[in-house]
């Protein structure tokens, strides 16, 4: 029987036992392979055309799982990697994933597209505003592919919000609620490591600190390191919203939030978040990890409100609401495989543009709007004072306190 790369794509089996021909053969390099990076890794490895190659940690533990995890495909055997520039420099890899905490994002990319590899970065893209011009920059000089894990823009039911509101489905629509309920606060700090970790690599471009394992442990919830809950989860949040609204960068973002409550890191683990757009609507997104847990398909919702109706988009469902009818939806979608699906289809999307050369539905240049968002609405809670973008200068200003 032929395969059909394809029919195998779209249909989404494993088949690993296909062998690839040489000539359609796409072989990875894994930068960072924690939980996230090496689930990430095996979503590639469903395609039998992907080959992993070298796999990449500081960790000892984690590089060695992923090794693992790895090579139960038949026929793969990575090399393991301590450094990501020995990565880089190995000529036989042509596209890396680089799923490290987000300090190093930037530098790695950077790096990534110097060694002429194609990239699969996840989010959120970048730390700074700054980076995030310094990304796009070398992005239009490139010829590189380049996709951000930000799989809402491969998802179908994605897809199909952003066609219902092209056709003026919800009339106008000039505010966007969206709310994440989680809760992350029960736990203790990390005291100790399982395994042998190189802190300075790992604190690499960061502020230096003496060995902490809990910074290791919790990095998302550091400023050091990341922009805490709210931008871990805000980045998708508001690249839905681009998404579906045919956005680019906000106007300016306020935000408000109280003081953090969880043992570890800095951040806080609720706040809400207030975008304005020039395409004349506001984003609020509510981000709350002191709630009750819910199940992951409920924990979060994008409302969308319109003079003639309103859409509600979760993770697996859409709903449209119509003017004088609002009881019983006009339309009702379901994921019909749920929202683990969308990474699959995000994976698919940027191996075919590996191959084709077109551009994948996550590139940089649409990336960087949802990390500037993030990074203005903490920007806001340290300066306490709206943020203003100024698209031309490419530069945030502050409003003046009053």
């Amino acid at each position: 029987m032929t395969l059909n790369r394809r029919t195998f794509l779209l249909a989404g089996t494993s088949m690993l036992s296909v062998q690839a021909a040489p000539s359609d053969q796409v072989t990875l390099g894994v930068i960072g392979s924690g939980s996230r990076g090496t689930f990430v890794m095996t979503v590639f490895q469903k395609d039998p055309t992907v080959k992993v190659l070298s796999i990449c940690d500081v960790f000892e533990p984690n590089l060695e799982t992923a090794i693992s995890t790895a090579s139960k495909v038949p026929g793969t055997r990575p090399k393991a990697v301590r450094n990501y520039k020995e990565l880089l420099a190995d000529k036989d890899i042509q596209a890396v994933l680089i799923a490290t905490p987000e300090h190093w994002h930037t530098q790695m990319v950077l790096d990534a597209l110097a060694a002429g590899k194609d990239v699969y970065v996840e989010k959120p893209l970048c730390q700074t505003p700054e980076q995030g011009v310094q990304l796009v920059e070398a992005e239009r000089k490139s010829r590189n592919i380049i996709q951000v894990g930000m799989q809402r823009r491969s998802y179908d039911l994605y897809l199909e919000g952003r066609d219902l509101i092209k056709a003026g489905k919800l009339g106008n629509v000039r505010m966007i609620r969206s709310w994440w309920l989680n809760n992350y606060l029960p736990g203790n700090k990390a005291t100790k490591l399982d395994g042998k970790l190189d802190w300075e690599q790992w604190q690499g471009p960061a502020k230096k600190y003496p060995f902490d394992p809990d910074r290791f442990r919790a990095w998302r919830y550091y400023s050091d390191y990341a922009g805490g809950i709210l931008a871990d989860q805000g980045a998708h949040v508001f690249d839905g919203m681009h998404l579906l609204m045919s956005a680019g960068s906000p106007l300016a973002v306020t935000a408000a939030s109280n003081r953090p409550h969880r043992k570890s890191g800095d951040k806080p683990e609720s706040a809400v978040v207030t975008a304005e757009y020039p395409e004349d609507f506001i984003g609020v997104f509510s981000i709350n990890y002191a709630a009750m847990r819910y199940q992951g398909r409920n924990d979060q919702l994008n409302q969308l409100d319109g003079d003639a109706g309103r859409m509600d988009i979760s993770r697996e469902e859409l709903k449209v609401f119509l003017k004088d009818a609002e009881d019983t939806p006009a339309v009702h979608r379901k994921s019909p495989k749920g929202f683990g699906w969308a990474t699959d289809l995000h994976v698919q999307n940027f191996v075919e543009c590996v191959r084709t050369r077109k551009t994948p539905t996550a590139p940089m240049g649409l990336a960087v709007h949802a990390a500037l968002v993030v990074q203005l609405a903490n920007l806001s809670l340290k300066h306490g004072r709206r943020m203003k973008w100024n698209a031309a200068t490419r530069k945030v200003e502050s409003e003046p306190a009053g």
